[in-house]
């Protein structure tokens, strides 16, 4: 069943009058493991080998833009890029103003970091989050004194000098700073469910990229490879 479903799959996207076209991918780089500058100066991380993968599975020539996160759906909608793929989780209020495909990241669960020693009422306190996050707006609403930053090493940052009592993160992102702090992070009380997954973004009239790019999804969930991208980077995540 799954070389039937895969062989259409490869029939859709032969069939494409996208597979000439160049895709500029936007990304952040600056959210390890989803997305990060590596010591070359290149894009890399899980969502570099998704992005890459999906391009070669539809044919598409693709090109790489870094750009900042509180920027990102603003510069797509202004055609600075054609998708977003950068750890950015599928939300009403965003899908008011994107489109996005199917997600390729099952939900992750976010949770609040701290220094050894830090209670748990912390997370009533004040709290770091990165701007325009579903983080952000949780904690705004959750009763905490919200402090947000550009960029995520920044709320680390803000933790480390006591600037904040706690971050709110994606789990995926935090849990590397903790398991290298030598004792010195803890995670603190229980973990938050926001979000309904991880997917590409694109401009609300791309459907036909949409549509390839959803298709591309579908045979890498179908064939394991997906699966295998996210045991790679996420340790302890099972994936689909």
């Amino acid at each position: 069943m799954k070389n039937v479903t895969i062989s259409i799959l490869a029939a859709a996207f032969i069939s494409s009058p996208l597979f000439a076209e160049t895709v500029r991918l936007g990304t952040e780089g600056a959210y390890p493991p989803y997305n990060f500058v590596n010591d070359a100066g290149e894009i890399d991380g899980f969502e570099r080998e998704v992005g890459d993968k999906l391009c070669e599975l539809a044919e598409l020539e693709c090109t790489w833009v870094k750009n900042d996160w509180d920027s990102i759906i603003p510069n797509l909608v202004s055609g600075n890029y054609d998708v977003i793929i950068a750890g950015m989780s599928i939300t009403d209020e965003r899908d008011e103003v994107i489109d996005f495909t199917q997600d390729y990241f099952p939900p992750d669960p976010s949770s609040y970091m701290s220094m050894a020693g830090t209670k748990d009422d912390a997370v009533k306190g004040v709290v770091a989050a990165q701007v325009s996050t579903l983080q952000a707006g949780y904690v705004a609403e959750s009763g905490a004194t919200l402090v947000e930053f550009a960029t995520p090493d920044e709320t680390i940052a803000a933790v480390k000098s006591g600037e904040a009592d706690a971050v709110l993160a994606d789990d995926a992102f935090l849990r590397k700073y903790v398991e290298e702090s030598n004792g010195e992070l803890i995670f603190l009380g229980p973990q938050v469910n926001l979000g309904k997954g991880v997917g590409l973004g694109l401009r609300e009239s791309d459907t036909e990229l949409r549509d390839k790019l959803n298709a591309g999804i579908d045979a890498m969930k179908a064939d394991g490879s997906l699966n295998a991208l996210i045991s790679k980077w996420f340790e302890g995540q099972t994936g689909y």
